[in-house]
């Protein structure tokens, strides 16, 4: 890892801003998309190159030096306005900036095999005159993908962060939008205790549900909307609570640190199970009876704690319960690496179905996960960024609550 940990030192410095994020489907070569490279948001892209900026221009572009220095490789790259959007295509004209022109997938960055990988781009501060080059590195296991994150904090698919945070303010705490927008909660919406001890995974999701029912919605849309929602509501929370002591300051640098260490952990102890917790409110709301159709974190065997299991723990134990008639549901936000993990929980189940939010994986990917027994569940949102030929073979989780509603509860 001395690698990695010298070029996070050598580009984490003041000269450097990051732009943290998985790559999809969408942006590597995994599912044959023609705008495969790099998708980077437009008020990001216009901040480190300003010339993009024209929108009376069709597509506007620059192209800078950048620099692959986990698999190193250099190109000569292209960012882009694709702004057909505004130049006579209004329906179905693009409106977004990438990063262009890599070569095909010798480069990490649209190998399939990089779908989901988190991915720092490090971009030089310059004069707005002046085209920025840019230094990345794609995480190439879990291990780095630690290593960052305990510098950032979480990054979920989806999702992308700037480094140091373009707001301002330690870790990126978010100012309240000027106009409430969605489930961000004013600060006499937060409850008196939430401010005296930070609100459990479960106390979030309850409120997310509370303030999106979305009862009409299928399992998967519901699921989408509350996530963003809670995402939303937590984000509030740690504002209201720790945005005073940030701005009364610090004494020396030890409460410092240990005060940065308290943000980022809560957040990636959030990011770890928030996922799992709205699965179960769900299967609740689908009329899923705990105890009786599903267990969640049981115990299967000894040290093996799967995230849920189905029909019950004691049609699990029971030895006369035909196996084919169980289900076990592991839950990670990303995939990529983790899917192993879930290869020896619940021994008595040999198919393994993975709800997961990852933008894509390759074929490759999916190929060894379809023989190590794995069944992806994935919201119907997102089957889109997977290839073409892996999209018939995903369940969505409408599908997977579906199927074992049809598991009998007794042998």
């Amino acid at each position: 890892m001395g690698d990695l940990v010298e070029w996070l030192d050598e580009y984490g410095g003041s000269g450097f801003v990051w732009y943290v994020k998985r790559l999809s489907g969408n942006d590597t070569l995994a599912n044959g998309s023609n705008q495969a490279g790099p998708y980077i948001p437009r008020e990001v892209a216009f901040g480190f190159f300003p010339m993009l900026n024209q929108p009376a221009v069709k597509n506007p572009d620059v192209w800078l030096d950048l620099y692959v220095d986990s698999h190193p490789d250099h190109q000569q790259v292209r960012a882009v306005w694709y702004n057909n959007k505004l130049h006579g295509n209004p329906k179905n004209g693009r409106n977004e900036t990438r990063l262009t022109n890599f070569g095909g997938q010798a480069s990490a960055l649209l190998d399939p095999e990089s779908t989901g990988a988190l991915t720092v781009f490090a971009f030089r501060k310059t004069d707005p005159a002046e085209v920025a080059d840019c230094h990345v590195w794609v995480c190439r296991h879990e291990t780095e993908e630690d290593l960052v994150e305990d510098r950032v904090g979480p990054v979920e698919p989806g999702k992308w962060l700037l480094w140091p945070p373009a707001q301002g303010g330690l870790l990126g705490l978010l100012q309240a939008p000027p106009v409430r927008a969605s489930c961000w909660l004013a600060d006499d919406e937060i409850p008196a205790a939430w401010r005296i001890k930070f609100p459990s995974g479960a106390d979030i999701i309850r409120k997310a549900v509370e303030l999106r029912a979305d009862a009409s919605l299928d399992p998967d849309k519901r699921l989408m909307r509350r996530r963003e929602c809670e995402f939303e509501i937590f984000r509030s929370v740690e504002q209201a609570i720790e945005l005073p002591h940030i701005m009364a300051g610090f004494t020396n640098i030890d409460s410092f640190i240990a005060r940065a260490q308290t943000i980022l952990q809560r957040r990636k102890a959030r990011s770890g199970h928030s996922l799992e917790l709205h699965a179960r409110e769900i299967f609740l709301e689908e009329r899923l009876v705990e105890g009786t159709h599903f267990a969640h974190q049981p115990v299967s065997e000894d040290g093996k704690t799967p995230d849920f299991l189905f029909p019950s723990v004691a049609s699990y134990r029971d030895p006369s319960f035909p196996a084919d008639r169980l289900r076990m549901l592991a839950v990670k936000t990303t995939c990529r690496d983790r899917w192993r993990q879930i290869l020896n929980e619940a021994d008595r189940i040999p198919a393994k179905h993975l709800l997961t939010l990852q933008e894509g994986v390759s074929e490759t990917q999916f190929r060894e996960m379809t023989n190590a027994g794995v069944q992806l569940v994935v919201p119907a949102g997102l089957t889109e960024t997977f290839p073409k030929d892996v999209r018939p073979h995903l369940q969505t989780l409408e599908s997977f609550i579906g199927d074992v509603r049809l598991l009998p509860i007794g042998a």
